[in-house]
């Protein structure tokens, strides 16, 4: 006996396998649609952090280099090294031509002392001088010439 289907064919089910099918049926569908949402999450977040590795890998490279630039502390601290190099320099040259500062003010202080010496000498042969003068005097001798 062959079945034939068409659109009058009747099927006979308990109400609860249908209710059983449809409840199935909507399940698998909500899971089905769960799973989808959640690779689409995944697939999302994978496309960004594939650009932010981008982004990061570029950053990488190029700060090094000064291609992107430099923040400002780093500017001031460049700035801070021209200036300490250029007084390097000047600091060099006056110490290999002798003007360096505390090379000047021990000049200054040698010549003050060259000075007083001098004088100092000089008040010395001057007392001296005296002081043979007033021997003489005192023991009744010529003058010998000890000026």
């Amino acid at each position: 006996m062959a079945a034939k289907l068409n659109e009058n064919t009747e099927l006979a089910m308990p109400i609860r396998n249908l209710v059983s099918l449809v409840i199935g049926t909507a399940i698998a569908v909500w899971a089905y649609f769960g799973v989808l949402e959640n690779i689409t999450q995944m697939t999302t977040s994978i496309t960004m952090m594939e650009k932010e590795v981008e982004k990061n890998t570029e950053f990488r490279i190029k700060w090094p280099r000064g291609e992107i630039g430099s923040l400002p502390a780093d500017a001031e601290q460049f700035m801070l090294i021209e200036h300490i190099a250029s007084e390097l320099e000047k600091l060099t040259k006056e110490i290999e031509t002798g003007q360096a500062p505390f090379d000047q003010q021990q000049k200054l202080t040698l010549e003050f002392y060259a000075t007083r010496i001098e004088q100092l000498e000089q008040q010395h042969e001057k007392i001296r001088n005296d002081m043979m003068e007033l021997i003489h005097d005192l023991n009744g001798m010529k003058k010998n010439g000890h000026n």
